[in-house]
């Protein structure tokens, strides 16, 4: 007797686009509670600075057909379809100290930072770490 089913397909592991650590998640619950319902935060990255690219981040309601939604610890976050191979694998955190409270991303694709922290020099991951999507 043979087997009729259809091969399996192959299967591959695909790392996280995005993580997010719960003292992020805690602060983007805070902060998108005050916005209009099913906002989520865009996140991007931008040409400038003195290192060569910043992150951006932005509210939105609105999803392009390429964007990745991110899902986790009950908050949205989208990502920029331009942003993904420079994003592929951060972890997305939030700080806070006495003279300071901001978003830190811990960026497997960051080469360097200006000594202000503002901007980063990214390179793109590998896009067949993405896999089919």
């Amino acid at each position: 007797m043979s087997d009729t089913s259809p091969p399996s397909a192959k299967t591959r592991a695909r790392p996280a686009v995005l993580s997010i650590t719960e003292a992020a998640a805690a602060r983007l619950h805070e902060i998108l509670s005050q916005q209009e319902a099913g906002a989520a935060v865009r996140l991007g990255v931008a040409n400038g600075g003195c290192a060569g690219m910043s992150y951006t981040m932005e509210y939105t309601n609105e999803i392009a057909p390429l964007d990745t939604v991110v899902e986790e610890k009950g908050v949205r976050v989208v990502i920029d379809s331009k942003a993904l191979l420079f994003l592929l694998g951060t972890e997305m955190d939030f700080k806070e100290d006495k003279l300071a409270a901001q978003f830190v991303f811990n960026n497997p694709n960051q080469v360097s930072a200006c000594g202000c922290g503002e901007s980063v020099s990214l390179v793109p991951a590998d896009a067949s770490a993405v896999g089919d999507a």
